[in-house]
């Protein structure tokens, strides 16, 4: 895995600090094409992964990708799932049942209505391989080597002491997609804890790494202990703390951290994605080797 990964937010209006900032980021990013001209910077300034949701717009940049591999053929995909506002949208429009039988349509939802704890305890199971099928269908084609689950539903998983169902999601990924699976958390030391105790071990995470502590539950000191104890292959994000940190004491506090692998960012303009990737090559040295293998 690089060390230098691209992130989406921006794309969508998500800034958690903000209000104002997103929806100017909403304004700017109105259509794919406008996307694509910032994800062409990325990757002209040699950053070649995207960590993206899987929300429709993406979907399009992956068909323009996958229509041009010779011009993208470096270019890979991260899909961090589920997109929660799709599930969310539509639970509003037609309910709980009806979102379920959109996306997952047929005796699996039948079984989850008729109430049998051992069944929807397997059917559960069952769902989920049916939603992350669902999610990826506009990935085909493409490289995907990470296949993340999203914060909102892991750290409900773990609130809900559903642990089974994230090593089900690690077996899954594993095995339909030969990929390596990944979690995104807001909680990094509970979510270590719980990935033991399923046999997980050494995962690759996705959190918050920032110097104020912002969306780091648990606090930084658990955090430099788990990252410095190398119990998993980290992934820094929200590093700006959504543009609470200045970009340089941010990146340089980070970098001196035992135990980060990569840093993952967003940004609006091809200067500030140059900015950013030079701060980070300082940082850490441009000669730097990839930061995670393969293997786990």
């Amino acid at each position: 895995m690089d060390r230098v990964l691209f992130g989406d937010n921006q794309f969508f209006g998500i800034n958690h600090m903000s209000e104002e900032k997103a929806r100017a980021q909403a304004m700017q990013f109105r259509d794919t094409a406008s996307m694509m001209r910032v994800l062409d910077s990325a990757y002209g300034s040699g950053i070649r992964v995207f960590m993206c949701t899987t929300h429709d717009q993406v979907g399009e940049i992956a068909d323009l990708v996958r229509a041009s591999p010779d011009r993208y053929s470096e270019f890979e995909f991260y899909p961090c799932m589920p997109y929660a506002h799709k599930y969310a949208n539509a639970v509003g429009e037609v309910g709980i049942i009806g979102a379920l039988q959109r996306f997952a349509p047929g005796s699996v939802v039948e079984t989850l209505l008729k109430g049998a704890y051992s069944a929807v305890t397997q059917d559960v199971e069952r769902l989920m391989q049916i939603l992350v099928d669902s999610e990826m269908r506009r990935f085909a084609g493409t490289r995907t080597p990470y296949i993340f689950l999203q914060n909102v539903v892991t750290d409900l998983l773990l609130g809900l002491k559903m642990e089974a169902l994230l090593a089900a999601f690690d077996r899954y990924i594993r095995g339909k997609y030969r990929a390596e699976p990944g979690f995104m958390t807001m909680n990094l030391p509970l979510l270590l804890d719980s990935l033991e105790r399923v046999g997980i071990r050494n995962p690759v995470v996705c959190t918050n790494v920032n110097k104020i502590g912002f969306r780091m539950c648990g606090g930084i000191e658990a955090y430099r202990d788990v990252l410095r104890s190398r119990r998993c292959r980290a992934i820094a994000m929200s590093v700006f703390a959504s543009g609470a940190i200045p970009p340089q004491e941010a990146i340089e506090w980070v970098c001196s951290l035992d135990g980060v692998d990569s840093i993952v960012f967003g940004a609006s303009s091809a200067a500030n994605i140059r900015q950013t990737k030079s701060l980070i090559e300082t940082a850490w040295g441009p000669a730097a080797a990839p930061a995670l293998s393969k293997s786990s």
